[in-house]
């Protein structure tokens, strides 16, 4: 977790300066960010269930020397094409990093109070990564952005050892039948289906667009129909009858989508327009990470006393209002960064720290122990859709020649809000829902 917060901080804040030295426009940076998520979000599923059946400790171990090898290929190269292929395969190991590691942590933790704190300690450790990562990102790029993807091998290194000696060798799974049919279909349909996503607001629906459209629903149409003639499906269906998960998925789709969205927003208007150096703007956002890491500790007794949903409300509630406050004062004639632009980023700090371990906590509770993997990846695939989706639009919105001033990003700013207040709406009805349940007179 620490590791997956680091490097995304870490790119997040290179971007300009990669541009710069390549030659790359807006809609080329965005590819450095949904090349990752391109694999991440493709494979999330197919990873968490792999876990489940090959072996957590077994998943994990092996994606997380392939992430530490694409890292130092992405900071070798020169080649545009490359940089972004390097991505992809990070992407791709984490798919199988990140399901395996959350899954390890709700497997070895009971539900309730335990896992509640566990998963509370999870994320201090993203919060961590997220506010290093900036902060050394901001160091590093003023040195040479090549740095900033040779960091993460070190790390990769320190997990890997730690991994040895930490997480417990388990019994092997009972081999189960692998669904090769449904891994196929579904791989092959998430790819297609996030190629589009990313690409379509970029270039429209181009035949190659056009094609990867079609692929994806004919692919993820039939994953659909084998996946309810099989007897050991890849993906059980029926985890979707589950309410309070599918909330927990919409969450964790607002949250990542309007999220990396609005950090490559501040990015480009902090250091492109207003010429800031990548250490002040690294150092901007940096307290949003500190608040997370200093509230999230808490997070499992406030989920204890009051329950996952008023959590999540809350923290959408936190990130709607981060994001008007910058947008009703980031475009002050001469902005104050105290004033302006530091209570809309301890505002989302908030958002983070009381909603990610309580969308964690709702997808993964009521899961039997052999679908740990299926939820983890499930809840972690949908924050990296909407994270593809909402940059894709928003990198649509804001292309458009050199932005002089906050003016450009203003369409932006609004989309990531819309997402924000949408993801608010839906965990909202569960509470409205409940009330009504409890008053059918009204």
């Amino acid at each position: 977790m620490f590791l997956d917060a680091l490097d995304v901080s870490m790119v997040g804040v290179a971007l300009p300066s990669i541009g710069a030295e390549l030659g790359l426009e807006t809609t080329s940076l965005q590819w450095i960010v949904n090349g990752y998520i391109l694999g991440y979000g493709g494979l999330l599923l197919l990873g968490g269930r792999m876990a489940d059946l090959l072996g957590r400790r077994q998943v994990f171990l092996t994606a997380l020397v392939v992430f530490g090898a694409a890292s130092l290929v992405g900071g070798l190269v020169d080649n545009e094409a490359l940089l972004i292929a390097s991505r992809v395969v990070k992407g791709v190991a984490a798919a199988f990093t990140a399901p395996a590691a959350l899954s390890i942590i709700t497997t070895t933790f009971a539900e309730g109070h335990d896992r509640n704190k566990a998963l509370s300690i999870f994320t201090v450790f993203g919060a961590t990564g997220y506010a290093s990562g900036l902060i050394a990102s901001g160091a590093l790029t003023s040195i040479d952005w090549r740095l900033t993807f040779f960091a993460p091998v070190a790390v990769v290194v320190l997990v890997t050892i730690a991994a040895f000696i930490v997480v417990p060798r388990t019994p092997r799974p009972a081999r189960g039948h692998i669904d090769f049919a449904g891994a196929v279909t579904l791989t092959g349909g998430m790819l297609a289906a996030v190629y589009t996503i990313v690409t379509a607001p970029e270039t429209g629906f181009t035949p190659l667009v056009t094609a990867a459209a079609v692929g994806a629903v004919v692919l993820l149409g039939a994953f659909l129909v084998l996946e309810n003639r099989v007897r050991e499906p890849l993906v059980r269906l029926g985890i979707f009858r589950v309410r309070s998960i599918v909330r927990a998925n919409l969450a964790a789709l607002a949250i990542f989508g309007s999220y990396i969205s609005f950090q490559t927003i501040v990015t480009l208007y902090l250091q492109n327009t207003l010429q800031w150096a990548p250490i002040q703007m690294a150092l901007a956002l940096a307290p949003a990470g500190v608040i997370v890491a200093i509230l999230s500790p808490l997070a499992g007794r406030f989920i204890d006393r009051f329950g996952t949903t008023p959590m999540i409300i809350t923290s959408m509630a936190a990130f709607v209002l981060g994001y008007l406050w910058f947008i009703l004062r980031g475009d002050s004639a001469e902005p104050s960064y105290l004033t302006d632009y530091l209570p809309a980023f301890a505002l989302l700090g908030l958002g983070f720290a009381l909603g990610f371990s309580s969308v964690m906590v709702q997808a993964t509770e009521g899961i039997a122990d052999n679908e740990q993997g299926l939820a983890s990846g499930l809840v972690q695939t949908s924050g990296q859709i909407g994270g593809a989706v909402v940059l894709a639009v928003v990198t649509a919105l804001i292309s458009g020649g050199a932005a002089t001033s906050i003016a450009q990003y203003q369409p932006g700013l609004y989309m990531v809000t819309a997402v924000a207040v949408a993801g608010l709406i839906a965990s909202a009805t569960a509470l409205l829902r409940r009330r009504t349940a409890l008053n059918p007179a009204r």
